[in-house]
C-alpha cells in the first residue's frame, strides 16, 4: 500500500467540541493565567485570582449545557464518554475548585505568595480532574490521575521556607509516585490479560474463572488507588500532608482530590472488573472497616484542628468505601453507585466549609489548636455557629446534608441483604458515633469554653470567605432539608452511566 492510499484510506476520529468544551475552555483558561502571570506587572498580579475563578464559572456553562442535551456522547472508540455520570462529577470539581480559589486568594496575597504559579497549578489539576470524570480507558485514567497528582504534589511544599510544608510535599510526592507504580503495575496486568486497554472490552474478557494473576491484578489496581484516597493502612501520608501544606491546598486535597480518587475507583470497577466481585468486594470491606474505623480512633487524640481534620477526612472515605463492599450485588449495585455520588456531593459542601472557617479563625488566632477556638461563639457567633453546622454535618447530624450521606451509603449496605454487609453497618454505625467525640471537643471549645488569651477582638471575615461560606453553608442546609435535590444527582450518575460507553 502506497503512502497516498494510506492517507487517503485513513480517517481522523471524530471529535465533538460541544463534549469537549469544559475541558476546552479550562485549558484556555490555564494558558490565560499563564500569560498574565508572564506580562502584569507585580501590583497587578492580584488580577490573576479573578481570571482563574471566571475559568471555572465559564467551564461549568458547558457542562450544564450538556446536561440539557439529550443522550451520551461517546469519543474515540468509547475511550471518553460525556454522560450524565460524567457531567454531575465536573459539576463538583468545578465548584469545589471555585470554592478552594475563593479560600486561596486572601490567603496567598496575606503570605506574599506567588499567585501565577498557584493557580496554573490549581487549575491544570483541575483539567486532570475533569478529565477523569470522562476516562473510559485505563492510558486515558492513568494520564488524569498523573495530571491531577503532580500539580498537587507543588502545591502541597508552597510555602518553600516552612519544613512542615518542605516534609508535607516530599511525603505526597514520594508515597504519590509508589502508589502511581503499583497502579500502573495492576493496570499492565489487566492489559496482559485481556489485550485491550479500554474498560469495557476489559470487563468483558474478565467474565467467568476467578483466576491468581486476575485476582493480582485487581488488587495491586485497588492498592494504588487505595492510597490516593488515603484508605487505611495506605494513609500515612495525609495526616502530615494536610498539616504542613497551605490550608486551602489541603482543602482542595481533601475534596476534590480524593473525589478524583473514588471516581477513578468507581470507574473501573462498575466497568472493567465487575465479574471479579468475589476478588474486590472482600478488600473494599476491609478497607472500610480499617479506614474508618482507625481514622475515628486517631482523630480523637488529636489537638491540633488540621490534623483532627485530617483523620476526620480519612474516616469520612471509610464511610465512601463502605457501598463498594457490596456493590457486586445485583440488588445494591444501582444504590452503592448513587450513595458514593451523592456523598461526595455532601462531604464537599461540609469540609469545604469547615476549612474556610478555619482559615478565617487562624486569621486571628495564628493557632492551629483546637483550644484556639475556645470562646468563639463569644467575639464571632457567626462563625462559631456556621462552624457547628459543619462539624454535626460531618457527624451525620440531622438536619444537616450530612446525614443524608451517611444514610444513602448504610442503605446500600442494608439493601444487599447480606450478613457481611449487616456486618459492616454495625461497625459503621459505631464509627458515626465515636466520631462525634471529636467534632464535639471542637463544638464545646466554642460554645462553653473561654478565649485562651482573653482577646475577644471579633474576627474580620473577607468578602471572599463570607462568599466561601454562604456557597458551602447554603448547600449544606438546603441538601440536608431538601434530600430530595442530591438524590437527583445520585440518580443521574446511576450504574448506567458509567458503563453507558
Amino acid at each position: 500500500m502506497s503512502f497516498l492510499t494510506a492517507v487517503t484510506e485513513w480517517a481522523a476520529p471524530t471529535i465533538d467540541y460541544h463534549a469537549l468544551a469544559p475541558e476546552i475552555v479550562l485549558a484556555a483558561g490555564i494558558v490565560v493565567v499563564l500569560l498574565a502571570d508572564l506580562f502584569l506587572r507585580e501590583d497587578r498580579k492580584s488580577l490573576i485570582s479573578p481570571l482563574a475563578s471566571t475559568s471555572l464559572l465559564a467551564a461549568f456553562i458547558p457542562v450544564l449545557t450538556l446536561a440539557l442535551s439529550d443522550g451520551p456522547r461517546v469519543m474515540f472508540d468509547g475511550r471518553y464518554v460525556i454522560d450524565d455520570f460524567s457531567l454531575v462529577i465536573k459539576g463538583l470539581f468545578l465548584l469545589a475548585g471555585y470554592v478552594v480559589v475563593l479560600l486561596s486568594a486572601d490567603y496567598l496575597r496575606d503570605g506574599d505568595y506567588h499567585f501565577g504559579e498557584f493557580w496554573f497549578l490549581m487549575l491544570s489539576s483541575l483539567l486532570g480532574m475533569v478529565m477523569m470524570a470522562s476516562s473510559r480507558d485505563l492510558v486515558s485514567v492513568f494520564v488524569a490521575l498523573e495530571f491531577l497528582s503532580i500539580p498537587a504534589y507543588m502545591m502541597a511544599a508552597w510555602r518553600k521556607r516552612d519544613p512542615l510544608s518542605n516534609e508535607a510535599g516530599i511525603k505526597y510526592y514520594l508515597l504519590g509516585v509508589f502508589a502511581s507504580a503499583v497502579l500502573l503495575y495492576g493496570m499492565s496486568l489487566l492489559y496482559g490479560i485481556t489485550g485491550s486497554t479500554l474498560l469495557v472490552d476489559i470487563g468483558d474478557a474478565l467474565v467467568g474463572e476467578v483466576t491468581a494473576i486476575r485476582s493480582l491484578a485487581v488488587l495491586f489496581v485497588i492498592v494504588g488507588f487505595a492510597f490516593k484516597v488515603s484508605a487505611v493502612p495506605f494513609h500515612t501520608w495525609a495526616p502530615d500532608t494536610y498539616q504542613g501544606a497551605p490550608t486551602p491546598v489541603t482543602a482542595f486535597l481533601s475534596v476534590a482530590s480524593k473525589a478524583a480518587g473514588f471516581v477513578a475507583i468507581v470507574t473501573v470497577v462498575f466497568t472493567a472488573v465487575p465479574g471479579l466481585k468475589d476478588v474486590w468486594q472482600p478488600v473494599f470491606w476491609v478497607l472500610a472497616a480499617l479506614t474508618m474505623t482507625v481514622g475515628n480512633v486517631v482523630a480523637l487524640r488529636q489537638t491540633n484542628i488540621v490534623r483532627m481534620l485530617a483523620y476526620s477526612s480519612v474516616a469520612q472515605g471509610g464511610f465512601i468505601l463502605m457501598p463498594l463492599a457490596v456493590a457486586g450485588e445485583s440488588a445494591a449495585s444501582g444504590q452503592a453507585l448513587r450513595a458514593i455520588v451523592t456523598y461526595l456531593l455532601l462531604y464537599a459542601a461540609t469540609n469545604l466549609g469547615t476549612f474556610a472557617i478555619v482559615i478565617a479563625v487562624a486569621r486571628k488566632t495564628r493557632s492551629g489548636e483546637i483550644s484556639s477556638y475556645g470562646g468563639l461563639f463569644g467575639y464571632a457567633p457567626g462563625l462559631a455557629t456556621l462552624m457547628t453546622i459543619f462539624l454535626a454535618s460531618l457527624a451525620g447530624i440531622p438536619p444537616v446534608g450530612g446525614w443524608f450521606g451517611k444514610f444513602a451509603a448504610f442503605q446500600a449496605l442494608i439493601s444487599a441483604g447480606t450478613g457481611w454487609g449487616y456486618a459492616l453497618a454495625v461497625i459503621g454505625g459505631i464509627n458515626s458515633a465515636v466520631a462525634f467525640g471529636y467534632y464535639g471537643k471542637v463544638m464545646r471549645e466554642m460554645w462553653m469554653k473561654p478565649a485562651p488569651d482573653g482577646d475577644t477582638t471579633p474576627i474580620e471575615v473577607r468578602p471572599a470567605i463570607a462568599v466561601a461560606l454562604a456557597i458551602t453553608a447554603g448547600l449544606t442546609l438546603v441538601l440536608g432539608a431538601l434530600p430530595g435535590l442530591v438524590v437527583r444527582f445520585g440518580d443521574l450518575a446511576g450504574l448506567a452511566g458509567v458503563v453507558g460507553g
